[in-house]
């Protein structure tokens, strides 16, 4: 089983920074990524950035420029650094880590944190 727990939510004012981690444990073979999606109250949850085992990084339109997806080199721990923050980031974020075992893909989800962005 892999555990994933998320820290570095806040609230802050817009045009603020946020660094927010996940931490992963407990191992099994064949991971493939792992990302941060976040929720928004009444909205689904949506993908923000997600980094392949790879390297290759995917973000959504509306964090470009401003979030970066990173890893440290053990890759247990992932980071989302939010600089310049809107309003409209506000939400409940979640990170994920995605496996493949057999041909099937299981996902693994942490708890979220929230981050809150005033005007």
């Amino acid at each position: 089983q892999v555990q994933l727990v998320e820290s570095g939510g806040a609230s802050v004012q817009a045009g603020g920074s946020l660094k927010l981690s996940c931490v992963a444990s407990g191992y099994i073979s064949g991971r493939r990524g792992m990302g941060w999606y976040r929720q928004a109250p009444g909205k689904e949850r949506s993908l923000v950035s997600y980094l392949s085992d790879d390297g290759t990084t995917t973000d959504d339109d509306s964090v470009k420029g401003r979030f970066t997806i990173s890893q440290d080199n053990g890759k247990n721990t992932l980071y989302l650094q939010m600089n310049n923050l809107k309003t409209e980031d506000t939400a409940m974020y979640y990170c994920a880590a995605v496996y493949e075992t057999g041909g099937l893909i299981n996902s693994y989800w942490g708890s979220g944190t929230q981050v809150t962005v005033s005007s």
